[in-house]
């Protein structure tokens, strides 16, 4: 009997008793749709996790936060680190910024703002990506680059008791700074310990793009290391500290660094830069030992998820039993008759074990069609729901649900794998039928 016989006759045979056939391809479809979609919760919340973290800070940059002499203490970053870090293979580029130990306030006429200030070495921060949404870089020792929420938050200088802020933050429009800033003047005010202030003139050339999440602020104001010397000079301390317990700096005093970061040229080598850092005994931060520990929660939660709705497949399963046991007891004739003409057994189990997969299959094409219908339906009703219901609105680009073609194939791989089992017990009876029983319907 052949192949293209065999596939005949069993559509022969589902055709006769199609309620029930149909009534167990939809279990089937069920118990697929149900695996596929809650397995999609964790793909997705761990797509979304991972966009996330892939924004917010570049996959490459590695952190530099010191290094433990052999003493076990920690010592700051200084240009002879920065000079070994240039030179390690697969580095595209080393940030290092020194803050200003007090944050300034920046004055333009009636307008003013407090802001978070550093000293910025930019040919490397180019190289790492650092970009401008107007304006130019720096090319003065008295030239600044601010960032893209000062503007924003500049406001006009107000009496005592009245609020120039909004509620949730912002400047109200009546006190809002109005109008462009490059090739503005701004004095900046510093202070030493013993709050006497001066004001240093700087003029603003640029403004630094706006940061890739819309909640992101970015005011901080980027100056030559040459202000900041005049800042020490009139302070007398270490990075313009106003600290009383602050020491004076001393003359000769090494430069050391207060962030420094490393760029790879590609995702691939940063574990290799990482490895050879912490060799070193540098302490290190990267964006991909995080995602490593991401993974792994999310690899062991999307198994049990996977696990939890092959329990349904199995339920159905049961189904797929009845349906096969059913089919051998009313076949019984059929299968004595081809015993009398010398059917191979292994092709009557083969003929049944074909009617359980093409109906495990069936179901499992059916159900993965379904739950990629369930999966948009729910990606796009969710932040409704959240929204309308508990009045909040759901976090930016949140992913549910998501299905990803190696998540069909698994399910339906464990779709067929279920059903053929399913199916084995009553294809091995249908082999053990005696034919004069069979022709006698004596089972």
């Amino acid at each position: 009997m052949t192949l293209k016989d065999q596939i005949k006759f069993v559509r022969q045979n589902m055709k006769k008793n199609k309620s029930r056939v149909f009534m167990t391809m939809l279990a089937t479809a069920i118990g697929c749709a149900f695996l596929i979609v809650l397995a999609s919760v964790g793909f997705g919340l761990h797509k979304s996790i991972i966009q996330d973290l892939m924004e917010d800070r570049l996959v490459t940059e590695i952190e530099v936060h010191a290094q433990m002499d052999d003493k076990e203490n920690y010592k700051a970053i200084n240009d002879r680190h920065i000079e070994y870090f240039e030179a390690l293979d697969d580095v595209k580029a080393v940030t290092r910024r020194q803050m200003l130990q007090q944050t300034p306030v920046y004055e333009i006429g009636k307008y003013n703002i407090q802001a978070n200030t550093l000293v910025t070495f930019f040919p490397e921060e180019v190289k790492a990506g650092f970009e401008l949404s107007e304006g130019r870089l720096p090319d003065k020792a008295n030239e600044i680059v601010v960032g893209y929420s000062f503007p924003e938050e500049l406001a006009y200088e107000v009496e005592d008791g009245v609020n120039p802020y909004n509620e949730d933050g912002t400047v109200k429009e009546e006190y809002a700074f109005k109008g462009s800033l490059i090739g503005k003047t701004v004095q900046m005010e510093v202070k030493d310990r013993k709050d006497s202030t001066t004001a240093i003139p700087l003029t603003i050339v640029g403004i630094a793009k706006k940061p890739a999440k819309d909640w992101m602020t970015n005011s901080d104001v980027f100056i030559s290391e040459s202000v900041l010397k005049d800042v020490e000079a009139f302070t007398g301390t270490r990075g313009g500290s106003v600290e009383v317990e602050e020491e004076e700096m001393k003359d000769g005093e090494e430069k050391t660094y207060d962030q420094v970061k490393i760029y790879a040229d590609n995702v691939q080598a940063v574990e290799g830069i990482v490895e050879k850092l912490d060799a070193d005994k540098y302490e290190t931060y990267s964006i991909v030992s995080e995602m490593k520990q991401v993974n792994m929660i999310f690899t062991i939660m999307k198994i049990g998820l996977i696990l939890v709705g092959t329990i349904a497949l199995i339920i159905a399963s049961i189904g797929i039993y009845n349906t096969m046991t059913m089919a051998v007891t009313e076949r019984a004739p059929d299968i004595g008759i081809m015993k009398a003409i010398g059917a191979n057994p292994g092709t009557i189990k083969k003929i049944f074990l074909l009617e359980s997969s093409c109906i495990g299959l069936i179901g499992a094409l059916a159900g993965t069609a379904a739950a990629y219908g369930v999966s948009l339906a729910v990606n796009f009703s969710l932040p409704l729901v959240v929204e309308n219901i508990f009045n909040e609105a759901p976090p930016e680009n949140l992913l549910f649900s998501y299905i990803p073609w190696t998540l069909s194939l698994i399910s339906i791989a464990i779709c067929l794998i279920v059903t053929v089992f399913s199916g084995w017990r009553p294809a091995q009876r249908a082999t053990r039928i005696d034919v004069l029983q069979a022709m006698r319907r004596e089972i």
